[in-house]
């Protein structure tokens, strides 16, 4: 053990400092991520101080806070990235399928799934890898594979400590921790320079620029790294205000919600980037310079989980929303308000109806004789309303910690250089409620490992609460509604 009672080698421990050290090094990259950064700080102590509150007074989580993406290009490399974020704690949770969008790309969420390594740090990568079945020139097909073949993603000596950490942890040192995060972050880093000359990248942006962006660079460049906030709205205007080249919309549920379901999320658009092209024989020196575009700034606003009924209800509202907007010519933003006064927003109506899940909890100072004075006898099955209205128990709404599949893809396409089906395309979100979940088996067993649906994740822990609430009021069960 290291560093007093806690080790080095502590997956939630190992998860934070490596966050930490990646945002600094993103933050170097992207100065507009600073930027972002500084924004959201300023926006929560507002909000906050409306409250009579400080940063401080913010969970630990929320401000250590990120979600990152990276595309990568090779089986192997999905398999390796996922041991790493395993020594991390972080685990594949939910499918998403991107090819619906024209994206040859499928991929998850490597996150903790704990409630305890959540609230410690739920960092969470969104991670694709490139398909190249779905590349459709055979000969673009056969260079990108051939060039990714020579990629080599994962140092000698990463490779060696995550080989030890998946064996003992305990031989392992703080030193080894330190560095395990420095050859990770390599992964991670952007390199302004190609692998490929100038004709390649063009031939391969050609046929898709996520192709180009993966096949084309030395490491899987991180594209963003997310911040989260307590009013997007409020950051949205602010990095309009400060001249930063912010997404005209914003993603996800209507504004002014007093209960805040799923998530929000907004961005300023990639940056273009200088990059040296290599020559024919892989030499920079003799290369030609151009630009390349992959890499931009999000912040999101999270609420809470909802259940498959809840999930449903949103899907059919935003569909109908814009379905409505395309053929009124309407704004969409003022249609999806309209459309979601039918998504309840009273926690009391939301748990009611099962839209929303929750965790509960027995106060302290509950015990037996409290359950004697309502009249409930020990080890008999209650309703769990009445213990709420008794105030035996308490209940807070589950934070949603993924993705969802046209969040995800909007907001990538709205980062590609314009092509047909891009923001505003109703056919193509329409499409991607109906995701294909054909690739699921194929990834899991990449994988070697079932990737869960992130519903049941969130079904489990609303149970796991109510049993707890029932062991320590000594029932036999609490029934939910």
């Amino acid at each position: 053990m290291q560093n007093g009672t806690t080790s080095s080698w502590d997956a939630d421990l190992l998860r934070s400092r490596f966050v930490r050290a990646l945002s600094d090094m993103y933050r170097n990259e992207v100065p507009l991520y600073g930027q972002l950064v500084d924004i959201v700080q300023g926006v929560d102590r507002s909000v906050l101080a409306s409250r009579g509150q400080s940063l401080d007074d913010l969970p630990k989580r929320h401000q250590l806070e990120r979600h990152g993406a990276i595309r990568l290009g090779t089986q192997h490399e999905m398999r390796m990235i996922s041991r790493l974020f395993g020594i991390m704690g972080m685990h594949p949770v939910g499918y998403y399928d991107l090819k619906i969008v024209g994206f040859p790309l499928h991929g998850t969420a490597f996150r903790p799934t704990s409630e305890e390594s959540l609230r410690r740090n739920p960092f969470r990568v969104f991670t694709t890898v490139l398909r190249p079945d779905l590349i459709s020139s055979p000969s673009v097909r056969k260079k990108a594979t051939e060039i990714l073949s020579r990629r080599t993603l994962f140092s000698p000596r990463l490779c060696e400590l995550m080989d030890a950490a998946e064996k003992d942890r305990s031989i392992l040192t703080a030193s080894d921790a330190d560095e395990l995060i420095a050859e990770a972050l390599k992964i991670f880093k952007w390199h302004s320079r190609s692998t490929v000359p100038y004709e390649t990248y063009l031939s391969l942006e050609q046929e898709h620029p996520m192709v180009a962006d993966i096949v084309c660079f030395p490491s899987a460049h991180i594209n963003h790294l997310t911040p989260r906030t307590l009013d997007i709205d409020a950051v949205q205007a602010e990095m309009i205000a400060q001249g930063l080249p912010a997404k005209e919309t914003i993603e996800g549920p209507p504004a002014g919600r007093k209960c805040e379901i799923l998530l929000r999320q907004t961005s300023f658009k990639a940056l273009e980037e200088r990059v040296t092209f290599s020559d024919e024989q892989g030499s920079p020196a003799g290369g030609k310079n151009g630009t390349h575009t992959a890499r931009f700034g999000e912040v999101e606003q999270r609420g809470a989980a909802v259940t498959r009924k809840g999930r449903e209800l949103y899907d059919r509202l935003l569909t109908s929303a814009i379905t409505l907007a395309e053929r009124e010519g309407r704004v969409l933003s003022e249609v999806l308000a309209e459309a979601f006064r039918e998504y309840p927003d009273d926690w009391d109506e939301l748990r009611k109806q099962n839209l929303v899940y929750f965790r509960y909890r027995v106060p302290q100072g509950v015990t037996q004789k409290s359950l004697d004075a309502i009249g409930v006898a020990k080890e008999s099955s209650v309703h769990m309303e009445q213990l709420l209205q008794a105030g035996l128990v308490e209940c807070e709404a589950i934070t949603y910690e993924d993705f969802l599949p046209f969040s995800a893809a909007g907001i990538f396409t709205s980062n590609l250089k314009e092509e047909p089906g891009s923001e505003g395309n109703g056919t193509t979100r329409r499409k991607l409620q109906e995701v294909e979940n054909s690739g699921r088996d194929e990834l899991q067993r990449l994988l070697g490992s079932e990737i869960p649906s992130e519903i049941d994740l969130y079904k489990e822990l609303q149970s796991a609460s109510v049993r707890e609430c029932a062991t320590l009021l000594g029932l036999k069960e609490v029934l939910l509604a």
